[in-house]
C-alpha cells in the first residue's frame, strides 16, 4: 500500500518549511530510517527520516521549494501502485514526467493529458507536464512553484494573473498566456533591458501592456552580468534570505534610535574571578561568563522598566509581566536569536546554563523553532564584545520594543574623586529602541539602570 510523506510541523509558530535538498528521487529504493529530504524553518534545519520501506513513487516538489506544513511531499510504495490521489492541490508530481512529446501520437495527446489528470498546452507541443489539473480537485488560490519560476524568467507579475488551476491557482499555462499578451514597442524595449516585469493585462487598447504598466522586478543571481571575469555570483542561502527579509522589515516598519553608554566593569570582572574560583572548587557547576552577568543585570533592569520589556503592535503595546530574554547566537548558518522563558526566575548559574544550552542547540540545529520566533522574546541582548567591537547599532527583532548591544571592555579615564583620575575598565552598551513605543528619556533611564545594575551586582558563590 502506498504511503504518503508529509511536511512535518516543527513548533506551533511554523507555518511552512523550505526543502534544501531531496536526498531520494523517484525510483530510489528506501529503507526505514533513510533520509528523504533536508528542510529548514526560519532558522533551524532538520532531516526527515523515512518511516516506510519501498520505492519513491512520486515527489511533488523540487529543491528550495517552500512547502506548507502538513502538505503531502512524497509517496513511497511498490512500483506500479497509484499515487495521483496524493498530489497536493490537484497538481501532478514534479518528478513524475510525462512521456516525451515526440513519442506521443498527435491524436492521443489530449487523451494523455486527461488520463494524467491534466491539461493540454500548445506552448510545449501539446502536453503540459508539470502544471496539470485533476477533475473536480480544489485548492487554495496561489501560485505554483513552477509558475512562479517561469514568471520570473518571463518578467510577468504572477499576482496580476487570473489563475485557471484548482481554486484559482496560477499555473504554468497561465504564465505562458500572460507572457504572450500584447505589449507596446516601448514596453518591449524597456523589458529587453531587464529589471522590469509586466502585468497580465495592461491599460492600453485591448489590454495592451504599456511602458507605464511595467513594475520593478527583484534581481536574481542569474541577472548579474560579468560573472567569470572579475567576480563570481553566489546565490544566498534560504536562511540568509530570511534574515535579510527580517532585518529589512525591522528597519522599514519601526522608528529605531540608538543610545550608547559605558558601564564600569570592575564589579563584574571581580565577580567573574569569584565564579571561576567557585567552579574550580566545586561550589557551582556552571562556568558563569561576563555575558551571563550582563544578562542577569538586564533582567533586573527590565523588571524596573516594564514598558521596555514589551512588544510594539502599531497603536497598542504588549507589556510583559515576565522576562522572556532573547540572546543573539552566531552560528555557521547565520544569526539566531533563541529565547529564555521566565528568565527572572533563574539564579545566575541557572541562567548561565540556560544560555549555554540554547546556544548549543542553535549551533547543532536542534533548537525548538518556537523559541526562535520573534514573538517569543520580550527583549533581546546581542553581545559582540568577544570580537573586540566597542559600540554598534543592533537592529530590533520586531515586534520587540528594544535590543541591547554589548561591546568589549576597554580602559577609559574616570574621576575617582579627590582629584584622582585613573583608567578603569568600561563595558560598551548600545540600546536600540523603537521610538514609537518609548521616548528618549525613558530609554536613557533604562540604559542607565542597566549600567547601574552591572556596577552594583552583588552575588555570593
Amino acid at each position: 500500500m502506498a504511503q504518503v510523506v508529509i511536511m512535518p510541523k516543527q513548533g506551533q509558530s511554523v507555518e511552512s518549511c523550505i526543502v534544501t535538498e531531496f536526498k531520494k528521487k523517484v525510483g530510489d529504493k528506501v529503507a526505514v530510517g533513510d533520509i528523504l529530504f533536508s528542510y529548514e524553518t526560519d532558522k533551524a534545519s532538520f532531516d526527515e527520516e523515512s518511516k516506510f520501506e519501498g520505492t519513491v513513487l512520486a515527489c511533488f516538489f523540487n529543491d528550495n521549494d517552500e512547502i506548507p506544513c502538513l502538505t503531502n511531499v512524497m509517496v513511497i510504495g511498490e512500483p506500479g501502485e497509484s499515487f495521483e490521489e496524493f498530489a497536493p492541490g490537484g497538481e501532478a508530481p514534479a518528478a513524475a514526467a510525462a512521456p516525451a512529446v515526440e513519442d506521443v501520437p498527435q491524436d492521443t495527446t489530449a487523451t494523455l493529458g486527461t488520463l494524467r489528470g491534466g491539461t493540454v498546452s500548445e506552448a510545449n507541443g501539446g502536453v503540459e507536464r508539470s502544471e496539470t489539473v485533476s477533475g473536480g480537485a480544489s485548492s487554495n488560490a496561489g501560485v505554483s512553484p513552477r509558475a512562479k519560476r517561469l514568471a520570473e524568467e518571463k518578467g510577468v507579475d504572477p499576482n496580476q494573473i487570473a489563475g485557471s488551476g484548482p481554486g484559482g491557482r496560477v499555473i504554468e499555462r497561465d504564465v505562458i498566456a500572460a507572457a504572450a499578451s500584447p505589449r507596446s514597442g516601448l514596453a518591449k524595449a524597456m523589458m529587453a533591458e531587464g529589471g522590469l516585469r509586466a502585468p497580465a493585462s495592461g491599460t492600453g487598447l485591448a489590454g495592451m501592456v504599456k511602458g507605464s504598466d511595467l513594475k520593478t522586478r527583484k534581481p536574481s543571481h542569474t541577472d548579474i552580468a560579468g560573472e567569470g571575469s572579475e567576480f563570481q555570483v553566489e546565490k544566498m542561502s534560504n536562511m540568509r534570505k530570511l534574515i535579510a527579509k527580517s532585518m529589512y522589515n525591522s528597519l522599514q516598519n519601526s522608528a529605531q534610535l540608538t543610545h550608547m553608554l559605558g558601564a564600569d566593569a570592575r564589579k563584574i570582572q571581580a565577580l567573574r574571578k569569584k565564579a571561576k574560583k567557585a567552579l574550580e572548587e566545586g561550589k557551582i557547576d556552571a562556568n558563569v561568563t561576563i555575558n551571563d552577568f550582563v544578562c542577569f543585570a538586564v533582567i533586573k533592569a527590565l523588571q524596573k522598566f516594564p514598558k521596555v520589556n514589551s512588544h510594539c503592535l502599531g497603536d497598542s503595546m504588549r507589556i510583559f509581566n515576565t522576562v522572556n530574554l532573547g540572546c543573539a547566537v552566531d552560528t555557521e548558518r547565520g544569526l539566531m536569536v533563541p529565547c529564555i522563558k521566565h528568565a527572572e526566575n533563574l539564579s545566575i548559574t541557572e541562567l548561565s546554563k540556560a544560555l549555554k544550552q540554547v546556544a548549543d542547540d542553535c549551533r547543532k540545529g536542534s533548537i525548538n523553532p518556537d523559541l526562535l520566533s520573534s514573538e517569543a522574546a520580550s527583549f533581546t541582548v546581542s553581545n559582540l564584545g568577544g570580537f573586540g567591537v566597542e559600540w554598534f547599532t543592533p537592529v530590533i527583532n520586531l515586534p520587540q520594543s528594544g535590543i541591547l548591544g554589548v561591546g568589549t571592555i576597554v580602559p577609559r579615564p574616570k574621576d575617582l574623586g579627590g582629584g584622582v583620575i585613573a583608567f578603569v575598565p568600561y563595558l560598551g552598551l548600545s540600546l536600540t529602541y523603537d521610538h514609537r513605543a518609548l521616548d528618549g528619556g525613558e530609554a536613557t533611564r533604562f540604559l542607565k539602570q542597566v549600567a547601574t545594575e552591572i556596577e552594583t551586582l552583588d552575588i555570593e558563590f
